[in-house]
């Protein structure tokens, strides 16, 4: 994957090789045309400073010498002119050598005026030549660019159409393994890339950390993968609930990211981990969850949404965020310990205060029922003093009764007892009487 960052905006967007080879053909394309056309422009600017500059040049030289002449001619006809005089006082043959001579002046001059011509033409069509071998040599550059630039389009051509057909090669071949495969090996395919990422970095990054998959489900669900990490002492300074989720392309029910979160949330606080992350391939068209990070703690408290490119670097921001604060956590561990320490003694206290409240009561209650059996055996005793002393009454009464009992108030109105009384003490009497 490559990276362009944006310069007015600043956002940076990832692009595959054929997407940035193909952006960069079309800079360089048009970087080409835009430097061939400047410099095309450039060379005719040249070729017509050239141009008027040598003209210039031989127009001026041109000017200066036809002046040159201009003024020895003058010269020479002011010269005949004011010797005019004395030409026809001079001999004839005289005057014919100063005129022989002057014409021959002229005509040397008129020569050197058309020589100076030809000078200039030679000049303007040497000038013409250079500019046309630049202009020839530019010419076949620009045909070598060009021959240049279709075959390298020809050879990106083959090369991108070759990519693209792998690339739809690789897409049918993907696309037939998602068709064969159920919800759940989908998703357990992106386990095994998280759990694979991790792995090839875990003796290295990560060497005394914890990362295995959550297979307690004694509460009734349970994540994949649980993430944590102590320091020497045992402080636990980091813990990550993890949940991957995924689906096939044919799923006709697709899911949404937000449909995972309370789960989420009940696992992590159900196995105690201060973390939530939810690593997602749903909601491909979402370009809030394919901009990065996703923090969705207004919804959940620590909760967060990634792609699988993020799951190492969420891992790395969150372990090193955690160990900024290891040092508040050790201090906040060893105030716990030291509460725990005195809370362990006040519940030892309330222990046996309650132990020695509860013996006490018990030993209260037995004391008590023993004192209550005591007075029930008390007024039972007193019961039976009581009815021993009502029987002693009676049999008193009863013995003096008995002792006021006579055979005479026994006989008293009943004629039939006294006669068998008296019948009894006859013979009694008789026998006494034998005796005497």
């Amino acid at each position: 994957m490559n990276e362009i960052k944006c310069p007015n905006c600043g956002k940076t967007f990832s692009l595959d090789d054929a997407g940035y080879a193909d952006i960069l053909n079309q800079v360089r394309n048009e970087a080409f045309d835009k430097a061939l056309n400047e410099r095309l422009a450039l060379a005719e600017q040249d070729k017509r400073t050239a141009i008027e500059l040598a003209e210039a040049k031989i127009a001026n030289e041109m000017e200066k010498i036809a002046s040159i002449k201009d003024r020895e001619i003058e010269r020479l006809q002011v010269e005949l002119k004011s010797s005019s005089e004395l030409v026809k006082a001079t001999v004839t043959g005289e005057l014919k050598d100063e005129v022989s001579k002057r014409d021959a002046e002229i005509v040397r001059l008129q020569e050197e005026l058309k020589s100076a011509d030809i000078s200039k033409q030679l000049a303007l069509k040497e000038a013409l030549n250079v500019i046309e071998k630049e202009r020839d040599d530019l010419k076949r550059d620009i045909e070598a660019k060009d021959a240049e630039k279709r075959l390298l389009e020809t050879s990106l051509k083959e090369k991108y159409e070759t990519q693209i057909k792998d690339r739809d090669d690789t897409i049918e071949r993907l696309k037939d393994m998602k068709a064969k495969l159920s919800t759940k090996m989908v998703g357990e395919t992106l386990e095994q890339h998280c759990e694979i990422e991790f792995d090839k970095i875990r003796s290295a990054a990560f060497p005394t950390a914890y990362f295995e998959k959550d297979n307690d489900a004694r509460t009734g669900s349970k994540g994949d993968f649980i993430f944590r990490e102590a320091d020497s002492n045992g402080v636990e300074f980091i813990s990550i609930m993890f949940e991957m989720k995924n689906e096939s392309d044919e799923t006709s029910t697709k899911k949404r990211n937000e449909d995972f979160f309370k789960e989420l949330d009940k696992d992590r606080n159900e196995k105690g981990c201060e973390y939530a992350v939810l690593v997602s391939l749903l909601e491909p068209n979402n370009e809030l969850y394919n901009g990065g990070i996703v923090d969705v703690s207004y919804r959940y408290p620590k909760m967060y949404v990634i792609r699988p490119q993020f799951f190492i670097p969420m891992i790395t921001l969150l372990r090193n965020a955690a160990q900024n604060s290891l040092k508040y956590k050790q201090e906040l561990a060893l105030i716990k310990a030291q509460d725990i320490d005195i809370a362990n003694f006040e519940s030892e206290l309330d222990k046996f205060k309650d132990a020695f409240g509860k013996n006490y009561e018990l030993a209260s209650r037995k004391f008590q029922t023993a004192i209550d059996e005591i007075d029930k055996s008390i007024d039972h005793l007193q019961k039976t003093k009581e009815a021993l002393l009502g029987t002693d009454r009676n049999l008193r009464l009863a013995n003096d009764k008995a002792q006021d009992v006579t055979i005479k108030k026994l006989t008293r109105g009943n004629p039939t007892m006294a006669e068998k009384f008296a019948e009894l003490k006859e013979p009694d009497s008789d026998k006494d009487n034998t005796n005497e």
